[in-house]
């Protein structure tokens, strides 16, 4: 599982990677610039479910509490939380911070 894990990260960020290229966009995607680079703040910094372990079957109030412990300590107002389970189930939804009383 670790090997299997590593790889598919080391492909994700080899794919990030050439969406900066202007030659990877330019002759594999047609483009006429690169796409650029994710902002980091933009990443899930604090890991998933699966990184950070949770029992069979919690991954939604897992990732649900995760998120809502995140937008209180950034101030956030909007989290978009996806997950997915075998056979091609997925489900997905935006957590909203409501402002304190």
């Amino acid at each position: 599982a670790v090997v299997s894990t590593q790889s598919t990260g080391g492909q994700i960020l080899a794919v990030l990677k050439a969406l900066e290229s202007e030659s990877f966009c330019k002759n594999y995607m047609g483009r006429s610039e690169a796409f650029g680079s994710i902002p980091m703040e933009k990443f899930n910094l604090w890991g998933g479910s699966l990184s950070l372990g949770h029992p069979f079957g919690a991954t939604g109030v897992r990732l649900t509490t995760m998120a809502a412990n995140r937008l209180a300590h950034e101030d956030g107002q909007l989290a978009l939380i996806a997950a997915c389970a075998a056979g091609g189930h997925a489900v997905g939804h935006v957590l909203e911070r409501y402002p304190s009383c």
